[in-house]
């Protein structure tokens, strides 16, 4: 079995959970892809898909609403499962309204949607972002459960394992 993951990241959390999820699927013996949305040219040599973005604004980065925009026919005949990672609402890490991303989440109707907390590190941020992540209410921390994140991984490699997907 073949898995495209893509992930589109702004500042790096985003990759790193990723990439926790791709040494979790390729340690159970599943050949993984990882790439940036915007890079991928063609699905057609994948059996599932796993994508994620980083939230900002309660939006998917434009690269990962795209892709889904480019390849919604291909990935309707297959198991998807879909992450974001962010820190909306920011009160001690935790998301507060992962359903704001549904209209992307609609188009490919994935397996699973999981939404994990993010990093926010002002040092990496523009003044736009930093201003309007202190207005949101934002606090500086690394929020990050990659045990979390690997639980969601190994439920992904029981389903493919089981022939449990959409496909």
């Amino acid at each position: 079995m073949k898995i495209l993951l893509t992930c589109s990241s702004r500042h790096g959390a985003t990759d790193s959970v990723a990439e926790v999820i791709a040494e979790r699927l390729r340690e159970a013996d599943l050949v993984v892809d990882l790439a940036k949305p915007e890079d991928v040219t063609d699905v057609s040599d994948y059996d599932a898909f796993i994508l994620g973005s980083a939230v900002y604004m309660t939006h998917w980065t434009p690269e990962a609403v795209d892709f889904t925009t480019r390849f919604r026919q291909e990935l309707k005949g297959h198991p998807v499962w879909a992450f974001s990672v962010g820190l909306s609402g920011l009160l001690q890490g935790e998301i507060s309204d992962p359903h704001r991303i549904g209209p992307v989440l609609l188009a490919i109707d994935p397996e699973d949607h999981k939404t994990f907390a993010g990093r926010f590190d002002p040092a990496q941020l523009s003044l736009r972002e930093r201003t309007i992540a202190r207005m949101g209410g934002a606090s500086e921390g690394d929020y990050r459960d990659f045990d979390a994140v690997r639980q969601w991984a190994d439920e992904i490699v029981t389903s493919l394992k089981a022939g449990e997907g959409k496909a």
